[in-house]
């Protein structure tokens, strides 16, 4: 735990735990669902292992997440009191959408983008077998130009390397425009329309990309300008 602020109020109690550097971004990885720590490190991929094991163990002593260990498997999940954090990371985010500025070039990152984008596939929407989707970003460096979604009705993957499968569609668009499709800065049908986005594949597959993936809650938020 962080170093005290000596005050009696909760709010001072609870961010000596909650308000060292990654924290509250680890329990958001952990409110979406991730349990693994390797899943977890994608989920925070500028994060090093080292600081990444530590601020579990916090949260764990703290009683925040609880650390199952069943032969290999070890999962880390919130307790209780970690669920009771579930609408402090969502107001957060809201309040974040509503009221931070423009984005810098640095927090525009294709791999927490698509990270995001794969565990919110909708997999009921999606056509039977494997769909490949590739995405191809033109305003960031060449090696993380392009990447990969590999979708089924029950599973999704993200590949940084051609996974040898046939593609389905191509989207190719800047990460900056992608970003703010996903955080509802712009729509899909209007990316699409301007040409800031475009689907390249079989007509009746363009028309269904957007449908396969679930915005963020946070992307229906009004925006106060």
């Amino acid at each position: 735990m962080g170093s005290s602020y000596y005050q009696f109020c909760p709010v001072a109690k609870a961010m000596e735990l909650l308000d060292e550097r990654w924290t509250l971004l680890v329990v958001r990885e952990l409110v979406t669902g991730t349990e693994h720590f390797n899943e977890l490190r994608r989920g925070v991929p500028r994060m090093s292992p080292t600081l990444l094991s530590k601020r579990l163990q916090q949260l764990v002593r703290a009683g925040i997440v609880e650390r199952r260990a069943e032969g290999h498997d070890v999962r880390y999940v919130l307790t209780p009191a970690g669920e009771e954090l579930r609408p402090v990371i969502e107001a957060l985010s809201v309040w974040g959408v509503r009221w931070i500025g423009e984005l810098g070039d640095k927090d525009l990152d294709p791999k927490l983008l698509l990270w995001d984008m794969h565990r919110r596939v909708d997999h009921g929407a999606v056509p039977d077998g494997r769909s490949v989707i590739r995405f191809l970003f033109s305003d960031v460096p060449l090696p993380v130009r392009d990447w990969w979604l590999v979708i089924t009705p029950t599973e999704a993957d993200v590949c940084d390397r051609d996974p040898g499968f046939d593609v389905t569609v191509t989207v190719s668009a800047a990460l900056r425009r992608m970003i703010e499709i996903w955080r509802g800065d712009l729509a899909w049908a209007e990316a699409l329309r301007s040409g800031a986005v475009e689907v390249q594949g079989p007509e009746a597959l363009r028309r269904a990309v957007p449908v396969w993936f679930t915005l963020p809650p946070f992307a229906a938020v009004p925006r106060p300008f």
